[in-house]
């Protein structure tokens, strides 16, 4: 008779799950899988109790796959170099960037669908709230506010920049909107643009976009006032200005609007919205 062997634990799952913020105050827990995805690899299951996710280790790769009920897991969200720079931390900024988000969405489909528009609407502002308690807690004195698509958040940093949320639609996600001079956005970009591997600033369009692609590469140029970034299933969204475009500073002002992005990457980057 032959015995089955226990499938070994993901070293990474521990300190991913460290990396993922506690929402409604549950932190992520590391427990076994349920189920083998690859034949002798390492694996562990991670969640907060609505979501979960499948970390993978085998042959130096890390995977991170969704773990959706009734759905045997088949491709991974994202997969890394185990001896790369800081694989976890690479780990961890997709799964806040794209994976949560997406399960978030698909959570808020499956709400809409059994529990109706108006449990789809608590949702929706309880992560709002959520986000809005976390920009207090770091010194934002956020404020709330109704816009003709629905409530939302709006404070003042300390730039004299002015920012404002809302959660637009019933999908699961925020939106963040910007106004004031450019240096504002620049600790937040990191945590919004895919990583920066494979792109490189053209040194075409102005002055302005030039500005920006050269410090952020993974921004595309739109017009000589405007850049954009993003994709499919993704945080996307643009930064412009209404000024000169042939000269460009930190101090240059600019509007910007960025959407698609989950409550749990938000948590994660509120010391950045100050």
């Amino acid at each position: 008779m032959s015995v089955s062997t226990p499938i070994a634990h993901a070293q990474t799952a521990a300190p991913l799950a460290a990396l993922l913020p506690a929402r409604r105050g549950i932190a992520w827990k590391v427990t076994p899988a349920e189920y083998g995805i690859r034949a002798n690899a390492a694996m562990s299951r991670i969640t907060d109790g609505f979501r979960s996710l499948i970390v993978v280790e085998q042959a130096g790769v890390i995977e991170v796959y969704a773990d959706r009920p009734d759905d045997f897991a088949v491709t991974p969200e994202v997969t890394v170099d185990a001896a790369g720079p800081d694989p976890v931390a690479a780990l961890a900024a997709h799964v806040l960037r794209c994976t949560l988000p997406l399960l978030d969405t698909e959570r808020a489909a499956e709400t809409l669908r059994t529990g109706g528009d108006e449990q789809a609407l608590r949702d929706r502002v309880d992560a709002l709230t959520e986000v809005g308690f976390a920009l207090i807690d770091h010194g934002a004195h956020a404020a709330s506010t109704v816009r003709l698509d629905g409530e939302g958040l709006e404070w003042t940093t300390s730039q004299g920049g002015q920012w404002w949320m809302q959660a637009i639609s019933l999908e699961g996600t925020l939106c963040l909107g910007f106004c004031g001079p450019v240096s504002g956005l620049y600790a937040l970009l990191p945590s919004l643009l895919p990583p920066a591997d494979g792109h490189a600033a053209t040194g075409a369009g102005s002055a302005f976009t030039r500005h920006l692609t050269g410090r952020f590469p993974q921004l595309r140029p739109l017009a000589d006032d405007e850049v954009e970034f993003g994709g499919y299933r993704q945080p996307h969204g643009w930064i412009a200005t209404s000024g000169d475009t042939s000269t460009a500073g930190d101090d240059t002002r600019v509007a910007a609007q960025f959407s698609v992005l989950g409550p749990d990457l938000l948590l994660t980057a509120a010391s950045h919205l100050l």
